[in-house]
């Protein structure tokens, strides 16, 4: 009875997902045509902000009410890891063109800073326990200042890049007619209830997850990297799955791509809330595969937007199957291992 009252909620909160992304898209869609700013920078700074604020939370709660920095930190780089599968997953609705393909090359910068940030994550896994922290800032540990001050040199740095690719195409810039249908200020105002309703119901989930994480028995690294991951990243799979059904190729992109950006961020921050001690040296190493996996992913994404192939093997392209493939290997180590 329990295990139903659970899942029913679950889905409840799901479905409340589902509804209100895909209006989330259709507003950031003509935000981004009215203002100029590019599908690629509203996928990258707003959708990507507001679909990773559960993940945000779910850290902060998890170090904060439960003293769990593992599931904290699990969760936040088994998302990474998951943000790349959903990117593999556009190809199955881009019909004959892997997405790859049809999406702006810009999208290297956010995946190169994303394998920076990703790769310090995991080096301070590994080796942090060498290095001070800042005990006048809650014990906090130097490198996730670090994360921040690049987390911010990217978004300037892809901003730039973004206004200058703009220009460059006047065609992507503020559409007048689709901005006569649906005023900038209407698109604002809808963007913030949907948003609002997607972090109010965002909160349960990863609660929920708990829930039936306790009911299974699995392990906690790959309950985080897995169910909670999953769980949190159901905003970033509904929105961007939303603007890839729109044609919005390059906002579902930027949106995952963002997300993961954030996420590393995310995990300074949680850092501050959790007093004891530095946050990434007080986890399991078992986590560092769920950041080298996303590493490998977004190689993969370089690799894919660089050669920019044609054709598709059934529904994936070779890099989309590829990431699926690593996703893969990397859950059943992490099962078996945790």
């Amino acid at each position: 009875m329990e295990q139903n009252i659970v899942f029913a909620e679950f889905a409840l909160c799901a479905a409340v997902i589902l509804v209100t992304g895909s209006k989330l898209s259709k507003h950031a869609d003509v935000i981004a045509d009215a203002t100029g700013l590019g599908k690629s920078w509203v996928g990258l700074v707003m959708l990507a902000t507001v679909t990773s604020l559960p993940e945000l939370l779910t850290g902060i709660s998890a170090v904060t009410l439960n003293d769990l920095p593992n599931l904290a930190v699990s969760g936040t780089l088994g998302s990474c890891m998951f943000n790349m599968l959903v990117i593999a997953s556009l190809d199955l609705f881009s019909k004959h063109r892997p997405v790859s393909n049809m999406v702006q090359q810009g999208h290297q910068l956010s995946a190169g800073f994303g394998i920076v940030l990703l790769a310090l994550a995991a080096i301070d896994i590994l080796f942090g326990k060498y290095l001070p922290s800042i005990k006048q800032l809650n014990s906090i540990d130097p490198l996730s200042i670090l994360f921040i001050i690049v987390y911010l040199v990217a978004m300037r740095l892809i901003y730039s890049y973004e206004k200058t690719r703009v220009q460059e195409y006047v065609e992507e810039v503020a559409v007048q007619e689709q901005t006569k249908k649906n005023p900038l200020r209407n698109a604002i105002i809808w963007f913030t209830v949907h948003s609002i309703f997607i972090v109010a119901a965002s909160l349960y989930l990863p609660d929920l997850a708990e829930r039936i994480a306790k009911m299974t028995g699995w392990g906690e690294s790959f309950i985080g990297s897995s169910l909670i991951a999953i769980t949190t990243s159901l905003p970033e799979i509904t929105v961007s799955v939303a603007a890839a059904r729109m044609g919005s190729f390059d906002m579902a992109v930027a949106n995952l791509l963002g997300s993961n950006l954030f996420n590393v961020a995310i995990l300074a921050v949680t850092d501050f809330f959790y007093v004891k001690a530095p946050l990434l040296r007080c986890v399991s190493h078992i986590n560092t595969l769920s950041a080298i996996t996303a590493i490998i992913c977004m190689g993969i994404v370089v690799i894919g937007l660089t050669y920019r192939s044609e054709k598709k093997i059934l529904y994936l392209a070779g890099d989309a199957a590829a990431i699926a493939f690593f996703f893969l290997l990397a859950n059943i180590l992490l099962f078996v291992a945790g």
